[in-house]
């Protein structure tokens, strides 16, 4: 690599800190910030006076950031309503994209944002940061190894207390389906990812039980057919009052041929097998050590990208199955019907 790798940062605040501040400095002498950001002035002054960057690198629109800033790639890390804009900006200036999920807000937008970056032969991944935490990479590796046999089904449960308004971010009490847009986007790659298979349907619902923290939906219950025949079973909350599996703590369970692998909040995950005579034997597991885990592996292996190495896992066309299971989630709830997902995939991808 000839140089360090230029960055436009889209995003100063919320998420976006964590970017700046804690995922980008192990990088420092692969890449660095020449452009931020955000329509709120507060952010993108804290974060710009952090990064060192001159007033003139620092933006309150997009259109004036990709029209002064010349960068290789931009992160994408503001409200799912804006990514569209923010890739089709990027496309037109030729930069390469890492964004957060999910891709888009609505199924138009990521379609609008797969064929173009598809066209233009870009490359882009999304952040599906889940993938790669040890907790998730030891029950992965269980599973992979046949410690159990094969998966029957899985088992995937949110629960977070957000029935205080805005606890959650006030955007995301605000929109609709947030559960689904902001949580299960991460669940459900996440099922796509330990069953090893895309979803080839799902059925299910969304509500709101009349709770006032949210306008929107933020409770919602899915049952899922993988394409490798594995089932999977998925529980969301934002009104839990009682055992909280929220962010990094989230439930999982494999029920498999010959036992079950079962990782709950504590983060241990356990293999669990029953005996002949009739005990339970358990074991727990160590985790997985890798050298960089969550955001920071996603940043690491798309910089590899940058540099020749090999695609991520969760490029555009991978993770357009992940955001085609969130809106076929929203349909069946809408139509009280099992939606086919890959028929969606298919009409809604033919051509590019």
């Amino acid at each position: 690599m000839a140089g360090k790798h230029r960055c436009l940062m889209i995003g100063a605040g919320g998420m976006a800190t964590w970017w700046v501040r804690s995922f980008f400095p192990p990088f420092a002498e692969r890449m660095e910030v020449v452009g931020l950001v955000d329509v709120d002035p507060a952010p993108l002054e804290a974060q710009g006076d952090f990064l060192g960057l001159s007033p003139e690198r620092r933006f309150t629109s997009m259109e004036g950031a990709f029209a002064r800033v010349e960068a290789d790639f931009c992160v994408i890390c503001i409200p799912p309503a804006y990514h569209r804009e923010a890739v089709l900006r990027a496309v037109e200036s030729g930069m390469q994209i890492l964004s957060e999920k999910p891709i888009a807000d609505t199924w138009e937008a990521c379609l609008d944002i797969y064929r173009a970056v598809t066209n233009a032969g870009v490359k882009m991944s999304v952040v599906q940061n889940y993938r790669y935490t040890p907790r998730i990479l030891t029950f992965r590796q269980a599973l992979t190894e046949g410690r159990v046999g094969r998966p029957n089904y899985l088992v995937g449960r949110f629960a977070a207390d957000y029935r205080s308004r805005n606890a959650w971010g006030k955007f995301r009490h605000e929109i609709p389906h947030s559960l689904l847009v902001e949580g299960a986007i991460h669940h459900f790659d996440q099922l796509r990812n330990l069953s090893g298979s895309d979803c080839r349907t799902i059925a299910g619902w969304e509500w709101n039980p009349g709770h006032p923290s949210f306008d929107g939906e933020c409770c919602g219950l899915y049952v899922m057919e993988m394409a490798n025949d594995v089932r999977a079973l998925y529980e969301g909350n934002c009104l839990e009052a009682g055992w909280q599996t929220s962010w990094h703590q989230e439930y999982y369970r494999a029920e498999c041929e010959k036992g079950a692998i079962v990782l709950d909040r504590d983060g241990t995950v356990r293999v669990l097998e029953h005996t002949p005579a009739g005990g339970l034997k358990m074991e727990e597991l160590p985790h997985s050590a890798p050298k960089h885990d969550g955001h920071c592996f996603l940043v690491n292996e798309f910089l590899d990208w940058l540099d020749g190495g090999p695609e991520p896992a969760t490029i555009i066309g991978d993770n357009i199955m992940s955001a085609a299971m969130l809106f076929a989630a929203i349909v069946a709830s809408e139509t009280q019907s099992v939606v086919d997902v890959e028929a969606k995939v298919r009409a809604a991808t033919a051509g590019g």
